[in-house]
């Protein structure tokens, strides 16, 4: 079945946010993990024991959810949190790392801007 606009879109996002990561030393570790609580976008890893969990929302202009913010509602976060356990689970070797969430807002085009960086504690 071919990708949807909206799958396009999501991973035009991930790989713009992506690419910026990797430019400032980040190494992907892993790229939409799923598990059945959720889905992790991006998972880089920089220096021993250094985790990004990073959540990408593309937005072509800023709605009511403020181009993505509010996307990251407790939820969604409660979500991640279950999800994350589940990555670790799988690589328990990755336990005694510290992990930063961050939530990545990339406006899609017609809309222009740069990625816009939140961190989640």
């Amino acid at each position: 079945m071919p990708p949807t606009d909206r799958q396009r879109q999501g991973t035009w996002a991930e790989q713009r946010a992506l690419r910026l990561l990797q430019r400032r030393g980040w190494s992907l570790l892993e790229r939409n993990w799923r598990c059945r609580h959720g889905e992790l976008d991006l998972l880089l890893a920089k220096e021993p024991g250094r985790l990004l969990l990073v959540e990408v929302k593309a937005r072509r202009r800023c709605g009511p959810d403020g181009w993505g913010v509010a996307a990251l509602d407790p939820g969604k976060r409660r979500r991640l949190r279950l999800t994350w356990h589940c990555w670790l689970a799988e690589h328990p070797h990755w336990h005694l790392s510290s992990v930063e969430l961050v939530l990545a807002l990339v406006p899609l085009p017609p809309a222009t801007g740069p990625v816009r960086w939140h961190r989640w504690t």
